[in-house]
């Protein structure tokens, strides 16, 4: 996982209330504390300003919230604020934008004090300033609810998850080594429109003419690693001197990663050849890179590797895949892909073992063979559409252990049990433009991807 989740609370006032009762800002600034202590409670690091009332203090605090590196602006509104202070500045800023829509008091009936009026007016501040935004042609988030007896804090912490996922996204830096595989054309997205519409960019490696970038490798450096390799897979059959290669190749790779600081790769396997850079296909450090929070896909898939990078500065237990095979008997889907999973979510020590590669001429890969762990995950792709849009496409899936025989033993494998009947399931993905790379995300994250979803201007779907 990344680092702590960073966020920006943008507390709003007026000037007019401190000029005529100034007496009320001890009970508002302690809500404002409050709010702010809550949300540490729920694992955030919050920066906040000064209680901010006129134009000049929404651009201060908003400069300095973009210098700290916030992840998102929740705004809270501890009594009306108009609407011309703040706009312009919310308006301005590339950072997402949370409205946490709440009031101190939780019961407003008849029977309520009036003095309570001046504490829990807020409300229509965030009209007035919801409007402005919108005019602006500024996206934002909203959630409403009391602080204490609803769970819109728990929200809006999901929100500023999604922020960070999606300031992932948008900086996503992506090794590819080879050219997409050739006539595998629904990830396909060119280049400088990664870039333009999303902001993705795509640092291209040619293995027959690049060499030179793979930094060399010691043989302490391969016994180092292959000790660890010891205490994390289970040893299957293999060649050594052919294991030995494998592990060269992935820390070459590694150092590749490192050196370019790349949040993603993608390989196209047809591009190892016997007169490529590497001697093998890297199937077992695109592994490991995933447990390490680096975003994989195969085939040279730009788009659905710079997704698993973003999701993984969030949610470390996600894993690139692919919809394989229906099982229509148990109703269930079976996911695999060629010698690729995340580490982290396999359901035991994975097994090394030898792969042929029939494909090319190059060297047999090593490959951690695993099976994907049972639980609730949700199933995610974004598709390409039309006009250079997106439809992002989410799904809640019962990952499924297995009990009895498993004779996929030698490969990546798991299987899942959709929300919906695996016939109408497959349908409604297909219907909307899924394409065949994926990634799993176990937990109950639908909430924060369908927010990321909404942040990036997705059209996003939830199927079940």
């Amino acid at each position: 996982m990344g680092n702590r989740l960073r966020m920006a609370l943008l507390p709003m006032y007026i000037q007019l209330y401190d000029d005529s009762w100034p007496e009320l800002r001890e009970r508002v600034d302690a809500f404002h504390q409050i709010i702010i202590g809550e949300f540490e409670k729920r694992g955030l690091d919050v920066v906040s300003s000064p209680v901010c009332r006129v134009q000049a203090e929404f651009e201060a605090a908003m400069e300095s919230f973009e210098r700290e590196g916030a992840d998102a602006v929740v705004t809270l509104h501890l009594a009306y604020s108009p609407s011309l202070e703040s706009a312009s500045a919310l308006a301005a800023t590339g950072l997402p934008l949370v409205v946490l829509n709440t009031t101190p008091t939780y019961d407003f009936s008849p029977a309520q004090h009036p003095d309570e009026i001046l504490y829990n007016h807020g409300i229509h501040g965030v009209q007035d300033m919801c409007n402005l935004l919108l005019r602006n042609g500024k996206r934002f988030l909203i959630e409403s609810g009391h602080w204490e007896k609803s769970d819109v804090l728990d929200r809006v912490a999901a929100c500023v998850r999604a922020a960070r996922i999606s300031k992932e996204m948008k900086r996503a830096k992506v090794g590819r080594i080879g050219d997409p595989f050739q006539g595998m054309g629904d990830f396909l997205v060119p280049e400088e429109v990664l870039r333009a519409t999303i902001g993705i960019e795509t640092i291209s490696f040619d293995l027959q003419n690049d060499a030179e970038l793979f930094e060399a490798v010691s043989d302490r450096q391969i016994d180092e690693e292959m000790e660890g390799d010891k205490r994390d897979y289970q040893w299957g059959s293999f060649d050594e001197e052919v294991y030995r290669r494998s592990v060269h190749d992935g820390l070459s790779l590694r150092h590749l990663i490192e050196a370019e600081r790349l949040t993603a790769l993608t390989v196209n396997f047809m591009a190892i050849t016997g007169r490529s850079a590497l001697f093998t296909m890297p199937f077992l450090e695109a592994s490991k890179a995933m447990s390490r929070g680096i975003g994989y896909a195969g085939e040279g898939d730009v788009l659905t590797a710079a997704l698993v990078g973003a999701l993984l500065s969030v949610y470390p237990d996600a894993s690139f895949t692919e919809m394989f095979c229906p099982d229509w008997d148990n109703d269930a889907i079976f996911l695999s892909h060629m010698g690729e999973m995340n580490v982290r979510v396999a359901a035991n020590k994975p097994v090394l073992r030898e792969k042929p590669f029939p494909f090319t001429d190059a060297g047999n890969p090593i490959v951690a063979c695993g099976r994907f762990r049972g639980g609730e995950a949700v199933y995610a792709c974004l598709a390409p559409g039309a006009d250079n849009a997106y439809t992002f496409i989410l799904s809640r899936i019962q990952m499924l252990d297995v009990e009895g025989i498993d004779r996929m033993e030698d490969s990546i494998r798991g299987w899942f049990r959709p929300s919906l009947p695996a016939p109408e399931f497959l349908s409604s993905f297909s219907k909307h433009g899924g394409i065949h790379h994926g990634v799993i995300v176990y937990g109950d994250v639908i909430e924060v991807l369908e927010r990321f979803g909404d942040i990036m201007g997705w059209h996003t779907v939830t199927i079940g």
